[in-house]
């Protein structure tokens, strides 16, 4: 017999799918909102507590952390299901918390279903203990590097300044000692790409890491106040004019987001030398998919995939969000205490916002020859307009042309390498 709590949660209502078929999403969870121990310039998330009007000490409780688990696991009908934990910074919950997520995982899960947990962290409270239990319970994580120590002490800094690159290889050699799978995580702005070989061998260099994902840094000047996808169309500057550079004073992102050209030759060399000395034995998110996608495979990261929408974000209030990326009361899907996260994650309204990525691509996209590559990148970063005028154009689009050409040049000869 039912509990009165268990009676008033939520049930899931989505309809069964024909054999072989199945319900699958992803919910990245941010159990302390954008509470954080570092303070990063170009942090995206660090203002959502003053946007969203969270508290400064916001933290999910258990019959929140257990409601997630729960609907997360019953709305899915694979055979494996994915937790991953982000922020702000996780790690800043305790240990206990995850190990009582594991227990809760353990209770919820379904017969013959594999769970699997990630954590993007930054590594400052990894000690021992967590390093033991991240081993014990096949956690895989994320860790946050930003290249060199230089660059990485400049734009990653303790709330009191303090330099955090020695702690954080610190965390990430007792990772190796353990045999914790890690991946590192290199935000790539304005300055971390005019150093494209400095930073990858730096990185390339940490033991135990066995994959690299970068991310290119890219911010609206007013992303702490408006919504990605509601520019007006007379603020978005025409491709390759100045107003696209980060170095102009009326420039239409921060000062230190990426430049798209240099984002393009970054990426350019690091891929010349990753190609000649690591291709197939170092995880690269961009090479990799780009590589993928150029074989006729499905796209491996969901920026460069033809439509978006299966990779939400849960705030520490239960608060569902269309995105990482588009956590704004705009796209606000509703509230798991209210309403099953698997109704709300195949809702017309998020399936709406996942395929608008392809249906607003413009047509300078629709006509480009590396279309399939790329698929208008990450509607966040569509801040600009195309030389006929149309509105719509992703910032990056110089960079991203710039490196998907060399990827044409290069795929013969890595169909030769792979027997294809």
């Amino acid at each position: 017999m039912s509990t009165p709590a268990e009676s008033a949660a939520p049930r899931c209502n989505l309809p069964p799918l024909p054999p072989g078929r199945h319900y699958r999403y992803h919910v990245m969870v941010k159990p302390a909102g954008a509470l954080c121990n570092l303070d990063c310039p170009y942090c995206f998330y660090l203002h959502k507590t003053d946007l969203l009007q969270h508290g400064r000490n916001a933290r999910m409780d258990e019959g929140l952390l257990e409601t997630h688990i729960r609907q997360y696991i019953e709305a899915q009908t694979g055979d494996e299901v994915v937790f991953s934990w982000q922020g702000g910074e996780p790690t800043v919950m305790g240990l206990d918390f995850f190990r009582r997520v594991v227990e809760l995982q353990a209770r919820h899960r379904k017969p013959g279903q594999r769970i699997e947990n990630d954590l993007q962290t930054n590594g400052l409270l990894l000690d021992d203990e967590w390093v033991t239990f991240l081993k014990a319970h096949g956690f895989v994580v994320g860790l946050s590097v930003d290249g060199t120590r230089e660059l990485h002490d400049r734009y990653r800094p303790t709330k009191g300044g303090e330099p955090t690159y020695d702690r954080v290889i610190a965390a990430a050699n007792r990772l190796a000692a353990a045999e914790v799978p890690f991946s590192l995580l290199c935000v790539v702005n304005r300055d971390v790409a005019r150093a494209p070989l400095e930073v990858y061998r730096n990185l390339r260099a940490i033991p135990g890491s066995f994959r690299i994902q970068f991310t290119p840094c890219v911010e609206t000047r007013d992303f702490k106040l408006r919504a990605p996808g509601l520019a007006r169309p007379a603020d978005m500057p025409l491709l390759g004019t100045p107003r696209t550079r980060p170095d102009h004073p009326l420039s239409i992102v921060t000062e230190w987001s990426v430049d798209a050209r240099d984002y393009g030759d970054f990426l350019c060399a690091v891929w010349a030398e990753w190609l000649a000395q690591d291709f197939g034995r170092l995880h690269i998110n961009v090479f990799e998919t780009a590589v993928a996608q150029s074989l006729g495979l499905p796209a491996q990261m969901c920026t460069s995939a033809p439509v978006c929408g299966k990779a939400m974000a849960l705030e520490h209030d239960g608060e569902l969000y269309a995105c990482d990326h588009f956590v704004y009361p705009e796209y606000r899907l509703g509230n798991i205490r209210e309403a099953h996260q698997g109704d709300l994650a195949f809702a017309d309204k998020q399936v709406r916002f996942g395929v608008a990525k392809h249906d607003s691509l413009p047509g300078h996209c629709r006509r480009c020859p590396h279309l399939q590559l790329c698929w208008g990148e990450c509607p966040k970063n569509r801040l600009l307009r195309a030389p006929d005028g149309e509105t719509g154009l992703n910032y990056l689009c110089e960079g991203l042309a710039h490196f998907y050409e060399q990827v044409r040049r290069d795929m013969p000869a890595i169909r030769r390498r792979l027997g294809r």
